[in-house]
């Protein structure tokens, strides 16, 4: 996920409303709506926070994501559940997981565990979280060492990628050996309200959203965010896949499914109102970088040489930042790959380049 200020967006942004104020302090909560709490866990990043949710269930609570594995973490929970705590009444009934991601998905283990509840999330997001968790600790893999060198990482910038792989599960509390899956479409009975599943992808494979109407509200997790960019990114894993296609696709998808009236309560930043202004503006931004780069690309060029179109900062060599820009620009280049408006040529050191045709 990239900062907002990083995106090199041309269009006008809407105004949003944010009618729930400040964010709670870590280990506290704050109701936004009968029997939602809102809640916030430290991320040690740049992005410094992840916004959690948690719904009255029966005599308990269902939450919402997780937060990264990390003791300040366990100890928000702990205070949470403690003597005075939000949530000192019933304990958690069970654990909705939006998508794989260590920031939301870090805890899960630990507190599926610790309250003998089931972990919710959708098969895909289940499956690929297991898979990334089993790499801890790998070699870095041929295929991903030349995916960075194909889209024009240098020998240093490839060392640092050998050096950081196999990281992921550091982050996330070994998950529970069953789950249950989470459907498109779906209707769940959570405390007095039915909440709606609604998958999209882009982001993740198969990133669950959950709408209550009777409620008005959108946990939206990563895929519509107020003030940040989503990460839409092409890996190592599936360098040929068109993520960009997915995601505008999926924010179509709630703009039908959703009505505007919601309040979205977001994983980052703060609940909003203004969903479809939201939306449209993603999406009109989105098109106009792909207008963008078309016209870069009159000259040849590799995946590392269009940040400039892309991004409005410098992005530099900071690992993750770097990371993140590439899968961009790679997600940026196959979109229009799979749309035959631009071709590549490999040099003869295996490095990309991208051209128009």
């Amino acid at each position: 996920m990239i900062e907002e200020t990083f995106i090199n967006h041309s269009s006008v942004k809407p105004v949003l409303d944010y009618p729930c104020g400040k964010a709670p302090r870590v280990g506290l909560a704050r109701e936004v709506a009968p029997g939602v709490l809102w809640l916030r866990m430290p991320l040690p990043l740049a992005l410094n926070h992840i916004n959690l949710w948690a719904v009255r269930d029966g005599d308990g609570w269902a939450a919402f994501d997780s937060g990264l594995q990390t003791d300040e973490t366990a100890a928000a929970w702990h205070t949470l559940f403690g003597h005075d705590g939000a949530m000192e009444n019933g304990g958690l009934t069970r654990l909705l997981v939006t998508h794989m991601h260590p920031d939301h998905v870090g805890m899960a283990g630990w507190l599926t565990r610790r309250f003998d509840c089931r972990l919710w999330m959708t098969r895909l997001e289940y499956l690929t979280c297991r898979v990334l968790a089993a790499d801890t600790g790998r070699e870095a893999p041929r295929d991903g060492i030349n995916f960075y060198r194909r889209a024009g990482w240098d020998d240093k910038k490839l060392e640092n990628y050998r050096a950081r792989f196999g990281s992921f599960g550091k982050f996330v509390h070994t998950l529970p050996d069953s789950y249950r899956r989470l459907h498109d479409g779906e209707l769940l009975k959570i405390g007095d309200h039915e909440w709606q599943v609604i998958v999209g992808n882009g982001h993740s494979p198969e990133h669950a959203c959950f709408y209550s109407a009777a409620l008005k509200l959108l946990i939206s997790g990563d895929q519509v965010l107020p003030r940040i960019s989503s990460n839409v990114s092409v890996f190592p894993t599936e360098p040929d896949a068109d993520p960009m296609s997915d995601w505008l696709a999926s924010l179509d998808k709630l703009r039908r499914e959703v009505p505007d009236d919601v309040l979205v309560l977001p994983s980052h930043n703060e609940p909003f109102h203004g969903l479809h202004a939201r939306l449209d503006y993603l999406a009109r931004s989105q098109h106009q970088a792909l207008d963008r780069l078309c016209l870069a690309l009159a000259e040849p060029r590799r995946a590392v040489d269009v940040f400039g179109e892309l991004f409005s900062q410098p992005i530099g060599s900071e690992p993750n930042l770097l990371s993140m820009a590439t899968g961009e620009s790679v997600a940026h280049l196959n979109y229009l790959l799979h749309r035959n408006k631009v071709a590549k040529d490999v040099d003869a050191d295996g490095v990309v380049w991208y051209r128009m045709t």
